[in-house]
């Protein structure tokens, strides 16, 4: 998504430098394993390289670290939680029912290990027809925002299933750069300013 590829450098105090693009600090274990090689780790392979991305790499002074993580409530997220201090976690899903209950899971995880929850994003919410502009919610319509009022959260905002998104993100172009003005990069600017308007002030 990032149009990033390649192997970090390492720093003179033997860290990775990460990769760089839009204005963007990077790193991902799909940098230090050969591109078609699959990444099948678990227990303290897993934690190994947490640490590994988070305390080896020489992030520089940054505004926000945001670690994207696979749904569920495995290794990944509970290494990540108990291991750095998390501000808060964002729970992305689609409206279909069985994506709602990993996202259930994963909100409950979070709150049992102390991590404050933000809100939920739903994602791919509504198709909209580039002829006829019809909208046609594939995956059911509002099944986040049902999920939200049971949780007592706050729904950030919905990603449309839309061809521009897919299209930028394979040129790795996020859409906020490639079309900016267009309702799509609205939804994610609108999502990152709900976010931020929870976080506390990053320390300077």
């Amino acid at each position: 998504m990032m149009n990033l590829k390649g192997n970090p450098e390492l720093s003179q105090s033997n860290l990775m430098r990460p990769l760089l693009n839009y204005g963007i600090a990077c790193m991902s274990m799909g940098f230090l394993v050969e591109e078609t090689a699959p990444v099948v780790w678990r227990g303290l392979m897993v934690m190994s390289a947490i640490e590994k991305l988070l305390r080896q790499v020489d992030w520089g002074q940054l505004d926000y670290l945001v670690v994207d993580m696979p749904p569920g409530t495995g290794d990944v997220q509970l290494s990540v939680s108990q291991n750095i201090p998390i501000a808060g976690a964002v729970i992305v899903s689609t409206p279909q029912d069985i994506a709602l209950m990993d996202a259930h899971k994963g909100a409950e995880m979070f709150r049992k290990v102390h991590v404050p929850v933000l809100g939920l994003v739903q994602n791919m919410s509504v198709f909209q027809c580039p002829k006829c502009k019809h909208k046609t919610h594939i995956f059911g319509a509002d099944g986040a925002k049902r999920l939200a009022r049971t949780l007592d959260l706050d729904v950030l905002g919905d990603i449309p299933l839309h061809l521009n998104i897919r299209e930028a993100s394979d040129t790795g172009q996020p859409i906020v750069f490639s079309q900016p003005e267009s309702d799509e990069a609205k939804a994610y600017l609108q999502i990152a300013a709900e976010v931020v308007r929870r976080l506390p002030p990053p320390l300077q």
